[in-house]
């Protein structure tokens, strides 16, 4: 099992570059699915959870091709086997991403309950009842879910009971299939799910709302191919902004989208970090002088994305004064505290509020990380920490950074990987 060795206190300096978004890449993927022909997608990321998907895809009756460089042709000609097998995708969350297409297209689904990431429930019961809206009847058994439809699904009006950015993508591609008008209410109005749209759109679907929270979707008979280019991640970009601003750098985050993390930035700016535009797609982050400590609370987008609420708690552990970091999506993220804690972090946990105290001096430790962002926020507290720090299971980063460690290093962290992969 990998583990990440990181003697810290060296300053980032130079670029780093942003890699397509995972969590984009992810839904665009399973949309495949719904043609049989093929779609040509660009800048998709090497990481784990892609892994997954691909593999799932195959399984399902998919061809894909690398074509290097990050992009991939995909081409359903016959779904085979409209199924999410337990053993292909226990370590992801995003299976539930077929259910909708498989079904929409197949008239039946079989996919097991998502695995993934320790960080709090994520039910699919607002998948289901989606679904079951569109005309679908749906089971559960054995850990999975099965869906069948006679005929085509039917068009409705959706309204989800809370936002949920993985259930509109679902959705939404299931929508496209069907017949008729569906109108998704309380829609997520994330910029991956927008990418989607985009990239449905251009496969033929009828699409308006997207990125709004009333997405109205006119069904058609068939969908075509498409080409598409994935949009940045802005996590791993947000990631890469932190670690300039903590080790006190001066970064260039390079193939960007500064739109996507104006939250972020501007609770670094009253922070006390300084960030600019370097160009189109480009931010730069230089962290001189102290860092002041800044309240955040983690919300739906356009709000603070709780993606990043591990890696701000460690960039607070180095600002002065107290900040309290609340955070509103998953109710078990707040894991990576006592692992920051033994690298003499001074939080407090009060329900689903962490109290930072800082600058706390950190010292390296043996950690755990316990899910993907946690992991990154130790990998961050790590590389201002006195001495070297092992991080152990990062495979866990794996699930959704490209790269991470070679990235850092080439921006002067003294980080390296042991292990066989």
């Amino acid at each position: 099992m990998d583990k990440f060795s990181i003697q810290g206190g060296a300053r980032l300096e130079g670029e780093v570059s942003t890699s397509g978004s995972k969590n984009a890449a992810l839904p665009v993927l399973a949309a495949c699915l719904l043609t049989e022909e093929p779609v040509v997608l660009h800048r998709i990321p090497k990481v784990r959870d892609i892994g997954t998907m691909k593999k799932l895809l195959r399984h399902a009756g998919a061809e894909l091709e690398e074509l290097g460089n990050g992009t991939v042709r995909v081409q359903a000609c016959a779904i085979r086997k409209p199924e999410a097998p337990y053993d292909l995708v226990k370590t992801m969350r995003a299976s539930s991403l077929v259910l909708g297409p498989l079904a929409a297209r197949t008239g039946r689904a079989r996919v097991s309950l998502p695995g993934g990431c320790a960080i709090g429930a994520r039910p699919i019961n607002l998948h289901v009842a989606g679904l079951e809206q569109l005309g679908a009847r749906l089971e559960q058994s054995h850990g999975y879910i099965e869906a069948k439809v006679e005929g085509r699904l039917q068009g409705t009006q959706i309204r989800f009971e809370r936002i949920t950015v993985t259930g509109t993508e679902d959705l939404l591609m299931a929508a496209t299939l069907a017949e008729g008008e569906t109108v998704l209410e309380n829609a997520a109005r994330e910029p991956e799910v927008t990418d989607l749209a985009e990239l449905l759109t251009k496969m033929g679907a009828r699409i308006e709302g997207a990125g709004t929270s009333a997405i109205r979707v006119q069904g058609v008979e068939k969908l075509h191919g498409a080409e598409h280019t994935i949009i940045a991640d802005r996590i791993e970009a947000g990631t890469f902004l932190m670690a300039g601003a903590i080790t006190g750098g001066d970064l260039v985050v390079r193939d960007c989208q500064p739109e996507h993390l104006e939250e972020l930035t501007a609770k670094m700016r009253q922070a006390g970090a300084t960030i600019t535009e370097e160009g189109p797609g480009a931010l730069r982050v230089r962290g001189s002088g102290r860092l002041r400590a800044v309240d955040a609370t983690t919300a739906e987008y356009p709000g603070f994305a709780t993606d990043l609420q591990a890696q701000y708690m460690a960039l607070m552990t180095q600002a002065q004064g107290i900040s309290f970091i609340t955070e509103t999506i998953f109710e078990n993220r707040f894991m990576h505290v006592l692992e920051l804690a033994r690298m003499g972090a001074n939080i407090r946990i009060e329900g689903s509020q962490a109290i930072v105290a800082g600058p706390s001096p950190l010292s390296g430790a043996n950690v755990i990380a316990s899910d993907l962002r946690a992991s990154a926020s130790l990998v961050l507290a790590a590389l201002v920490a006195d001495g070297e720090t092992v991080v152990d299971r990062v495979y866990h980063i794996d699930r959704g950074y490209e790269k991470i460690e070679e990235k850092l290093a080439a921006a002067g962290a003294r980080i390296k990987r042991a292990g066989s992969k």
